[in-house]
């Protein structure tokens, strides 16, 4: 599943780019991948689209002096903003025994470090560990997890910095130690 996706990322790097899936699975048959697991691939990316189209970051709206942000929506008729709040820095995401297991301390640690250097927001975070969990593989590997960091990222139409790019697309294994 997982060369499915590098072929996908590579070739339409701008998700708007990427076809319906009917197209994209007739290209990627022609271009030699199985069936199965290009099935496979296509329900992890719907299930990616689907938390990226349904995920919003509430921001705090401006209201008039002695009003509230609540009634001041309620004044206006319009609904309270839809989608999450943002995280505040007080908070702390504690990761179930299931997703302890199925990711691993060394996937775990990286999402920790990507989280810590300010790389990867709470909404994103929370679609890339929904993502892993879809993901098959117990652990989940290093690599695969920076796949699905890299699709998370595309999904929302952004690419990642040089050095976050660097860092997820490095070959760990190559590295010899000092």
């Amino acid at each position: 599943m997982f060369e499915v996706l590098v072929y996908v990322y590579e070739n339409y790097w701008q998700g708007a780019a990427c076809p319906e899936f009917d197209r994209l699975s007739r290209k990627l048959m022609a271009a030699g991948f199985d069936a199965e697991e290009i099935h496979e691939a296509l329900v992890w990316l719907d299930g990616l689209n689907i938390a990226a189209q349904h995920t919003q970051i509430s921001q705090p709206t401006s209201t008039p002096a002695g009003q509230s942000a609540g009634s001041a929506s309620a004044a206006s008729g319009a609904a309270p903003a839809a989608g999450f709040a943002a995280q505040s820095s007080q908070s702390l995401r504690v990761y179930s025994v299931a997703e302890q297991t199925h990711l691993g301390a060394q996937s775990l640690g990286f999402v920790s470090f990507l989280e810590s250097s300010g790389v990867l927001p709470p909404h994103m975070r929370e679609i890339v560990m929904d993502r892993a969990m879809a993901a098959p593989g117990d652990p989940v590997t290093l690599d695969d997890l920076k796949i699905i960091v890299l699709m998370v990222y595309w999904s929302f139409g952004q690419e990642p910095d040089a050095l976050v790019l660097d860092e997820l697309c490095d070959d760990s294994q190559g590295r010899l130690a000092h």
